[in-house]
Formats: structure tokens, C-alpha cells, sequence
């Protein structure tokens, strides 16, 4: 039985701690993941904040939302590897560009559907755009931003097993290293893993949401 095998696996003699064992790849997977999401955040958040706030290039980011969502992540692997050379680099920006959609679709959705009323008497109180974009519209938005952080999490968490087919780490060396030697026990246990980090980080991010959320916005 194919589970009773994944079984041994992960009880196997130094499958946790030695070098190249489940501790290190969940921190290299852990790793590669934040490193993007920092940096895709650090694009597509103030942008987002920005066209919803002043309702300018609303088309644009809708148009870039979808198209970015439609293009191959492995694709994109493939043509910064080459074009970069191997390396973290190349992954990075495929999966920043992976990234870039949710989290700007989400802050744009979350600040453009805060209410004028709302915002006008903002505004009728004598506070400034930027006042009115920090007091007002990002913590009734907070709701739609944090889904937006959520789903670009969960999706590179799972996508991110891809920087194994350049020879780089993480959890999807199980994956890779697996198919090749048809190991299907190690190749399902990463499955395993992947899913139970990704199931992880979104409930510690739904904790987070719920603690900053204002509770008549929950």
C-alpha cells in the first residue's frame, strides 16, 4: 500500500533532521515563499491602494489582473532560467508575477468598494487623501486586502515546488527527486507536505486577519 510506504518514509532514521531531511526543505520552501510575497506585496499593494483610492487606471489593473493569472508559471520558469541562468532569480520573478495578481486585485477590490458616503464624511471632517486612505478606506478594506494576501500565499506556497526543476531546494526536491528515481512514496509525501504548510500559513493568516479587523467589519 502506497500510504502504509509514505508511512515508513516519514518515520524513516533522520527523514526530519538530517541534511536534505523534512526541516530543512520546510524552511527552504518557507523561505523562497516569504522572500516572494515580501516583494510582490511591496508592488502590488501600494499600486493597488493607489488605483483605488484615485479610481485611475481601474481598466488597466482589471485587464493585467486576468492576464497575469493566465500565464504559465512553469513557462515563465523556463524563459527567465534561460535567459538569467540558473539560480534563485529566475523562479523569483515567475512566481512574483504569479503573485502580483491576487494581492492587487484584492487591495484595488477592498479600497474601491469602500463606501463614498463613508469616505466624503472623511473628508467633511477636514482629513486629508492621505489620512482618509490610512484611517478610513484600509481598515474597512482590510477584509478584501487580507483575502487577496491569502489566496497570493496559498498560491505560491504550492507553486513555489517549481524551483526544484532548476535544481534548487525546497519541497518540491522530494517531487523531482522522486520522479526520478519513481520513489512514489517520497513523491506523495511531499504532496502531503506542501498541502498541510499551505493549510497551515492560511489558518495563521486568518488569525491575523480576525485580530486586525475591526469586529463590525468581520
Amino acid at each position: 500500500m502506497i500510504f502504509e510506504q509514505v508511512g515508513h518514509w516519514f518515520t524513516a532514521p533522520g527523514a526530519w533532521s538530517d541534511a536534505g531531511g523534512i526541516w530543512q526543505r520546510l524552511a527552504e520552501h518557507l523561505g523562497y515563499s516569504l522572500v516572494v510575497l515580501l516583494i510582490a506585496a511591496a508592488i502590488a499593494l501600494p499600486l493597488g491602494a493607489w488605483v483605488g483610492h484615485t479610481g485611475k487606471g481601474e481598466n488597466l489593473v482589471v485587464a493585467s489582473t486576468g492576464a497575469l493569472r493566465a500565464l504559465p508559471t512553469l513557462g515563465l520558469l523556463t524563459l527567465f532560467a534561460l535567459w538569467l541562468g540558473l539560480g534563485f532569480t529566475a523562479p523569483a520573478l515567475a512566481l512574483i508575477i504569479l503573485a502580483i495578481a491576487p494581492l492587487l486585485a484584492g487591495t484595488y477590490a477592498g479600497i474601491s468598494a469602500v463606501d463614498p458616503i463613508t469616505i466624503d464624511a472623511a473628508r467633511a471632517q477636514g482629513m486629508t487623501a492621505w489620512q482618509v486612505l490610512t484611517r478610513v478606506e484600509l481598515p474597512i478594506a482590510l477584509p478584501l486586502i487580507f483575502g487577496g494576501i491569502r489566496n497570493a500565499a496559498l498560491q505560491v506556497i504550492a507553486t513555489v515546488t517549481v524551483v526544484a526543476y532548476i535544481n534548487l531546494g525546497g519541497l518540491g526536491r522530494y517531487l523531482i527527486d522522486g520522479l526520478a528515481v519513481r520513489d512514489y512514496a517520497r513523491m506523495v509525501a511531499a504532496v502531503i507536505l506542501v498541502a498541510a504548510l499551505a493549510l497551515v500559513v492560511d489558518a495563521l493568516l486568518a488569525l491575523i486577519q480576525r485580530l486586525l479587523t475591526y469586529p463590525g467589519l468581520r
